[in-house]
């Protein structure tokens, strides 16, 4: 059995965004709103920026707290796309209703979301550029070993995703996909 992400694909112009992170275990990870590896629904791009259910269990040992991250390797700059980046969740959390990134704390006490690079405080759509070709959009949840994560919350999601490297016991990966022809 091969070792490749199931994202890493040829039809895909950008890098596995996870290649040069610490190497850690995964865990089980759902969507009642994507199927892994298809088409995004509509719902989740920029015609009506709707995050999508998520839903997690068998957190690594020692976890105590949760990120949730959404990313785009595919854009045409030389740094990717975020989508959605929120840390902070307890880890008695098990998951995400759909429409939870349109608040700033995903309704749950204590959980900070960080500017996507549209400028919001909440999950921004796909919407890659027309003609481009397919975008993969990587929702990720780490499990962290902290409770709380000392980040300023203007702080970019770049900053998050540096100290998820070092605090992230188990990252599990849903993912879809998204082109405007």
């Amino acid at each position: 059995m091969s070792n490749t992400p199931r994202y890493i694909d040829d039809r895909f112009p950008g890098p596995d965004p996870y290649a040069p992170l610490v190497d850690v275990p995964s865990f089980p990870l759902t969507s009642a709103d994507i199927e892994q590896g298809q088409k995004l629904d509509e719902a989740q791009t920029s015609a009506a920026n709707v995050s999508p259910e998520l839903s997690w269990s068998e957190l690594p040992e020692g976890t105590k707290s949760l990120a949730v991250t959404c990313f785009d390797p595919d854009t045409p700059t030389a740094a990717g796309f975020w989508h959605w980046a929120a840390f902070n969740i307890p880890a008695d959390v098990t998951g995400l209703a759909r429409g939870a990134g349109e608040r700033e704390d995903l309704g749950i006490e204590g959980a900070v979301a960080l500017r996507n690079d549209g400028g919001t405080r909440a999950y921004v759509g796909a919407a890659p550029p027309a003609g481009h070709g397919p975008h993969r959009y990587l929702f990720a949840v780490h499990a962290v070993d902290t409770e709380k994560l000392d980040i300023d919350p203007d702080a970019t999601a770049t900053v998050l995703g540096f100290n998820l490297n070092f605090h992230s016991l188990g990252r599990a990966i849903v993912w879809g996909w998204f082109e405007n022809k």
